[in-house]
């Protein structure tokens, strides 16, 4: 009895978690407020960058994945051209967004503080 509801309890604090996450980034980034957030971390996949989003907002665009709202790229200090590569396609496409996982990480840190 004691497991189930510590389980519980830690269930209900996630879910808190997750939507406050949701509505600080719909918030203070100007992403939308409803619909699945993918946050992509990559470091140094500049042949491959390209390739891989344009597949998966061409998903998100045109396909039946219409529950996706955002794809926020984290680029780790990537030391070849993905980060540039991966702002270039977001001038094209408003679902995505770029930053550094520092940034990233600083809001999804500063949830509580909001």
């Amino acid at each position: 009895m004691l497991s189930g509801t510590i389980f519980w309890t830690l269930a209900i604090y996630g879910l808190i978690e997750v939507i406050k996450n949701i509505l600080y980034i719909s918030t203070y980034t100007g992403m939308k407020a409803d619909g699945i957030y993918v946050i992509v971390a990559v470091k140094n996949q500049e042949e491959k960058i390209e390739g891989f989003l344009r597949t998966m907002l061409f998903k998100i665009l045109y396909g039946r994945e219409e529950y996706f709202k955002n794809v926020i790229i984290a680029d780790l200090e990537s030391t070849d051209k993905t980060k540039e590569i991966a702002k270039t396609l977001s001038k094209d496409y408003e679902t995505l967004k770029v930053t550094s996982w520092k940034e990233c990480k600083e809001v999804m840190d500063n949830v509580d503080e909001n």
